[in-house]
């Protein structure tokens, strides 16, 4: 968890319905300090009709939450604590919030387990069933439940490991009298994931080393006496900083022929990371590891990706930015200079990147300069359109934009880095068009500036030097994802869930008196494939008590599958689809949903450039902040000319699960109460449904 993370319990539910959340918040077994004037919200019984509200995926009744934390199974019930702020919608005064659930589907709001006293924040962690009493906390015949979360010091820059524990079913939590338990002296520390390693007859820790990109793993025999055993890392995503690992063994799931080859494989090893940010859509987001672990040190599996070298393809240059003077390019404003940049600029920070000597680069006296920089005309006569961009992310604001007819028609912004790194555009549809290209730099604030080289037409896009990773999700909301211990060995998975937000617009999200949400839960797997084993996902099993009216078309067009849906009966915005297109040529095709008048979020399969999208900028509310307009993208195959789809949809969200899980996009979209429609699209020639499923959904709060 970064040091700004937070957490808080869940509305309660019994059979579908609320339980009244005791007003008076009580700490278990330890006085609390409150902060100076500060008492904590009180947890009346929300209505869950509040716009936006999610009525199937997990949220406080009200203020901030975000990781979840010490998922742990234990007499029948799903404890979920989480990050949370009692006092106010946005973070600070980490805690930890509590709901139980049953089902995995109807959650109960507990009490606040964990409360910020004595200077210590309570950051994630983990929680175990010590089913042996090896801490000594537990009774004859009562094992306890032992939390290890993170204790982060508001006196003084330091973070060490804490154990709390409780011998009433978590009903009731006592902090430790001899914590910290491991504290090796550094400000970055954090977020503990705990569970038994039976080999070994002792427990294992793997815990966030943040700044150095690694993973720190140790071994107690009773959770109080930790002994290093090793490290990882860096490797894959190390842009931003390391949070919230996990560590896990996992079986192969079965293939879709019903061999039984797949699951004899040995179960291989997976090492979660959370990272702060540089995840594929932008900002937060969660990588995986797979390989092996001997109770000692983890190793990667042969099959990792290895690094990718740069790839610029043959085409035609627009501008490199080479010459004495713009080259036609026309100047207004200050930003831009008689000449283009030789790199870095007086009081800048290193700029890198670009190609040969020169590039635009509108960091001229500061991020105060501003203006447009606009290229003469050209006829688009290839694919992809790509370039080097980097500078801020201000969508609108600091951008490159590809203009057709006067509309802007393609925009990009760099990433709030000084690094320079290849994007493309595909134009194929523009293919003939006259076109021109500006360079914008209209904000004056932090990275209010641009960074641009190397504009290149050519029949595939450019691809920059990359240290491959594995992403558990390609969205942009799906961040600090852990997955639940002891569950019984009948039932036989492995099931986690996610915070479903992003930290660069978590704290701004349009939502009252709640802010945040998390994914649903779902069941992990690996699938083996020509490049190794992989993660893949789908939702557990106990989504579906939530079905209440199903429509399906089986072999037919998309249009006369809309019309066969079409109506209130399969309306939103609570909707469940299955569906499978088969492929017949190179177009691109799809679903909408939210839509409305003006509204809709796109799911886009393009087949002929192996890319799965989901596009919100036209989702509804998106100008709380200038980075949650945006289009995400993914990797998608085509096989045996087949794509399928499986996407849950719920009042301020979309996750997409694609191929069986094999590709997941989560994403939160802020619609109209009207847009409540949905339609597949795609091109008579190019696709077909196959099959489609559609399920209205109930409210799992009411």
């Amino acid at each position: 968890m970064q040091a700004r993370e937070s957490s808080l319990a869940l509305p309660a539910s019994g059979r579908g319905r609320f339980l009244a959340v005791c007003a008076g918040l009580v700490l278990s077994c330890v006085a609390r300090a409150d902060p100076p004037g500060a008492s904590p919200s009180v947890l009346l019984e929300p209505s869950y009709l509040e716009p936006w509200r999610p009525q199937f995926h997990f949220t406080p009744a009200r203020n901030w939450m975000n990781d979840p934390n010490g998922l742990v199974f234990f007499a029948g019930e799903y404890h979920l604590f989480y990050q949370y702020n009692p006092f106010g919608d946005r973070w600070g005064h980490m805690s930890w919030g509590h709901a139980i659930s049953r089902d995995l589907v109807r959650w109960e709001h507990l009490p606040v387990a964990l409360y910020e006293e004595h200077q210590v924040m309570i950051f994630s962690g983990s929680a175990v069933v010590d089913w042996q009493n090896t801490s000594g906390f537990g009774r004859p015949g009562q094992p306890p439940l032992v939390a290890i979360y993170t204790g982060h010091a508001t006196d003084r820059p330091r973070q060490n490991q804490h154990l709390a524990y409780s011998t009433d079913r978590g009903r009731t939590w006592t902090k430790y009298a001899s914590n910290p338990v491991l504290d090796i002296g550094e400000t970055d520390f954090r977020d503990p994931k705990v569970f038994w390693h039976a080999p070994t007859r002792r427990w294992v820790m793997v815990v966030a080393w943040p700044l150095q990109r690694k993973v720190r793993l140790y071994a107690s025999p009773n959770l109080k006496d930790w002994t290093h055993l090793s490290d990882f890392g860096p490797a894959g995503a190390t842009a931003g900083i390391w949070e919230c690992p996990d560590l896990f063994p996992l079986a192969f799931a079965r293939a879709a022929s019903r061999s039984a080859r797949d699951t004899a494989r040995h179960p291989k090893w997976v090492l979660i990371v959370n990272v702060g940010s540089g995840a594929p859509a932008g900002g937060s987001g969660c990588q995986y590891f797979v390989g092996d672990f001997d109770g000692q040190r983890f190793t990667l599996d042969p099959g990792y990706p290895q690094p990718e070298p740069e790839l610029v393809p043959a085409g035609r240059v627009l501008a490199d930015f080479e010459g004495e003077d713009y080259a036609g390019w026309e100047a207004s404003g200050d930003a831009f200079g008689p000449a283009p940049a030789r790199g870095t600029l007086p009081h800048q920070q290193l700029v890198e990147g670009f190609r040969g000597r020169g590039l635009v680069n509108t960091y001229r006296g500061g991020d105060a300069a501003r203006g447009t920089l606009t290229s003469p005309g050209f006829v688009i006569d290839r694919d992809y359109l790509s370039f080097l961009i980097g500078g801020g992310r201000h969508p609108g604001q600091t951008c490159l934009n590809l203009r057709v007819d006067g509309r802007v028609v393609r925009t990009a912004t760099g990433d709030n880095t000084e690094r320079l790194t290849w994007k493309s555009w595909d134009v194929r549809e523009l293919r003939g068009r006259s076109a021109r290209l500006e360079i914008v730099d209209d904000h004056t604030g932090g990275w209010g500036h641009i960074n641009v080289d190397h504009l290149l037409l050519a029949d595939a896009p450019a691809r920059p030097a990359t240290q491959p990773a594995l992403w558990a999700d390609w969205g942009r909301d799906f961040y600090a994802a852990v997955s639940w211990n002891d569950l019984p060995p009948r039932d036989g998975r492995r099931v986690w869930i996610g915070w479903m937000s992003n930290w660069e617009y978590a704290q701004d999200v349009p939502t009252s008196p709640w802010r945040s949400a998390m994914s649903v839960p779902r069941e992990l797997a690996l699938r083996a494939t020509p490049e190794g084993p992989r993660l893949v996902q789908r939702p557990v099993q106990e989504l579906a008590r939530l079905r209440v009216a199903h429509g399906r078309v089986r072999d037919t067009s998309v249009a006369a599958a809309n019309a066969r849906l079409a109506g209130p009966r399969f309306a939103g915005p609570l909707l469940e689809f299955e569906v499978e297109f088969a492929v017949q040529g190179h177009g691109r095709f799809g679903l909408e949903v939210h839509r409305g008048a003006q509204e809709r979020t796109r799911i886009e399969c393009d087949p002929l450039a192996g890319r799965l999208g989901l596009d919100r900028t036209q989702s509804g509310k998106t100008d709380f902040h200038p980075a949650f307009a945006d289009r995400q993208e993914a990797p998608l195959r085509v096989r045996d000319g087949r794509v399928r789809l499986r996407v849950l949809c719920d009042t301020s969200s979309v996750e997409v699960f694609a191929n069986d899980g094999e590709t997941v996009l989560s994403a939160l979209v802020f619609p109209s109460p009207t847009s409540t429609g949905w339609a597949v699209f795609g091109e008579p020639g190019d696709s077909r449904v196959a099959r489609l499923d559609v399920w209205r959904l109930k409210s799992a709060w009411r």
